[in-house]
């Protein structure tokens, strides 16, 4: 096949599956700045809305380990397109929902197939582009949460100002409208995915997925991807929180903290990502990571400070912190063999939920907000981001991967 007619080919893979990456992280994130709205319109207390938010994950999590099942018994293609589709209606039936109860079983049952589809987006990235350009592509999936946070939440938040007869309802119609044009240009681009099913099998599925939790190359795998999740969740979550209480920042220059670091990270996470391509996935992880920690420990120990200053460490932060996963997801795609690669990161995906609602859960045990309304420990909470981090730095150095893989996009059928 002609060289350039390949690189168009896998061009415009990475550009659609990084369009579902996108449109599924926008549903997720979108709820947390619509928090005000659905309070006052659906008249619920704090903790009904973090049900809202917490339903997402937990089924989400859940809907991994079972997807583990079956995921690498089917057309990749086929699967992903037929859980986009139940993605799609989940979050149409959130913008129809007439009360709270309705929205919170739509809110589970999009976070039931919103999870499985970033496990077959990276699971479709690692049998498509080849180990040694692996970098490079995952850099521009991770750019996804970038774009999400620099132009989807605040044009969903436009929508929901723009229409009052729809309110908050108006950004789930958006994500619908978006997502129904990337599943046409999917149904038309993505190729048919089928080499994982010609490896041979043995046992029943339980006996297979055991299998492939014991193993211990994957066991290692799983353990990195926590601490990682451990080593952002327990600050993420509080971030913009101690930013508005101990820093002093106003409510409404969030949006420009979040616009500045989204914008950073678009940029760099391609950039993290081809910088592991040329020098190697270890060592660009290792580097990341550990220059991470110079902005957790900033951030969690920051006083009142200029907004410039502010969106400085805040910026450096969100390059860092979230850039250490483009060259740590590169290399833990590699570690499971293709035939079984669905069921690893499907689990790994559940890894991943369970571990940073777990990160956001004990980090909310250990901060407190004194009487003044500021928030305490949450210096503690950074020296513990600090010390899973550095775990994962010799944890990564023992992790299997190839030195090189053949790419299958040449070889997939388009359709």
């Amino acid at each position: 096949m002609n060289p350039s007619s390949s690189s168009i080919r896998e061009r415009t893979f990475l550009l659609t599956v990084a369009g579902i990456q996108f449109t599924h992280i926008l549903d997720f994130m979108i709820m947390m700045p619509l928090g005000p709205q659905l309070i006052r319109a659906l008249q619920i207390d704090a903790h009904q809305f973090g049900l809202l938010l917490s339903s997402y994950t937990f089924t989400a999590a859940a809907s991994s380990l079972l997807a583990a099942t079956y995921i690498d018994r089917f057309d990749r293609r086929r699967l992903l397109l037929s859980l986009y589709a139940a993605f799609i209606i989940a979050t149409l039936a959130c913008g129809l929902a007439p009360g709270y109860a309705f929205l919170l079983v739509a809110r589970a049952l999009a976070g039931a197939f919103g999870g499985i589809l970033g496990a077959m987006v990276q699971t479709m990235v690692a049998d498509v582009i080849p180990f040694e350009r692996r970098g490079k592509a995952m850099g521009v999936v991770m750019a996804a949460f970038s774009i999400s946070t620099v132009a989807g939440v605040p044009l969903g938040l436009l929508f929901a100002n723009s229409f009052p007869s729809l309110g908050w309802r108006a950004p789930f119609f958006f994500i619908v409208a978006i997502s129904s044009l990337i599943w046409l240009i999917g149904y038309r681009k993505l190729p048919s995915l089928t080499a994982h099913l010609q490896q041979p099998r043995s046992g029943s599925i339980a006996q297979q997925l055991f299998a492939v939790i014991r193993e211990p190359a994957h066991l290692q795998a799983f353990a990195f991807i926590s601490l990682i999740m451990f080593a952002g969740f327990t600050v993420i979550p509080y971030f913009a929180l101690y930013t508005t209480t101990n820093v002093g920042l106003p409510d409404h220059l969030l949006t420009l903290v979040y616009l500045c670091g989204g914008a950073a990270t678009f940029f760099t996470s391609q950039l993290i990502g081809r910088l592991a391509d040329r020098h190697g996935k270890l060592r660009m992880y290792r580097i990341v990571a550990w220059l991470s920690f110079i902005p957790i420990l900033i951030v969690t120990h920051l006083g009142p400070a200029p907004l410039w200053l502010i969106l400085f460490h805040s910026t450096v932060f969100f390059i860092l912190v979230p850039g250490r996963m483009v060259s740590g997801m590169a290399m833990v795609t590699g570690v499971p063999a293709q035939s079984v690669r669905g069921t690893f990161m499907t689990l790994l995906a559940s890894v991943q939920m369970l571990s940073s609602g777990a990160a956001t859960l004990l980090a909310g045990l250990i901060i407190t907000q004194t009487a003044d309304g500021n928030i305490a420990h949450y210096d503690t909470v950074g020296y513990l981001a600090v010390a899973c981090g550095i775990i994962t730095t010799w944890l990564a150095g023992r992790l299997r991967t190839p030195t090189a893989t053949p790419g299958i996009a040449d070889d997939a059928q388009s359709r």
